[in-house]
């Protein structure tokens, strides 16, 4: 079951977080973020419009997704970055391919017409080959744009067309007008 976030959900999506924090290199943050920072994080990105989504497997959380602006600049209002995390207990059942669809749904309905997935380690072939089979493309690898855990790490940028993608006028009132 696939559903927008909740504030109940924050304490799991705290917990998958720190574990990738602290574990992996999918992201490059050092410190754990609390709940009241993983609270303040969600808030903003709910307000500002972009999707939030969690899924759900028998009752149990699984995992979650969303969307933000791919940078701050007016001229990328209509490109959004994903970041999508599964639960270790589910990874390989299509949790990560179910959010991703439904978040390349809600953005493309939103007005969004370019994804950009940044994935962290460059050698995470799980998450590169679930964004190719959704449709992205290679966008550019940067070698050894991050450290974490005594290494550096290339960070690999995929893209995708939302919509219409880059043909056409975009639609002016999308969220990251905001």
């Amino acid at each position: 079951m696939l559903r927008p976030a909740v504030e109940a959900d924050l304490d799991a999506i705290t917990v998958l977080y720190a574990r990738e924090v602290r574990e992996g290199l999918a992201t490059y943050e050092y410190d754990e973020p609390d709940a009241a920072e993983m609270r303040r994080r969600w808030r903003a990105i709910v307000d500002a419009g972009y999707p939030y989504l969690v899924a759900e497997h028998d009752g149990a959380f699984a995992g979650y997704a969303y969307a933000t602006a791919y940078r701050t600049r007016i001229g990328y209002r209509w490109t959004v970055e994903n970041s999508v995390y599964v639960a270790p207990d589910f990874h390989g059942r299509g949790i990560g391919r179910a959010l991703m669809l439904r978040l390349i749904e809600d953005c493309t309905a939103l007005g969004f017409r370019q994804m950009v997935a940044v994935i962290g380690d460059g050698s995470n072939q799980a998450s590169v080959a679930l964004h190719e089979r959704l449709g992205f493309k290679p966008g550019g690898v940067f070698p050894g744009l991050g450290r974490k855990h005594g290494r550096w790490l290339d960070t690999v940028q995929l893209v995708r067309a939302l919509g219409d993608g880059d043909q056409g006028e975009p639609d002016e009132g999308v969220p990251g007008l905001r």
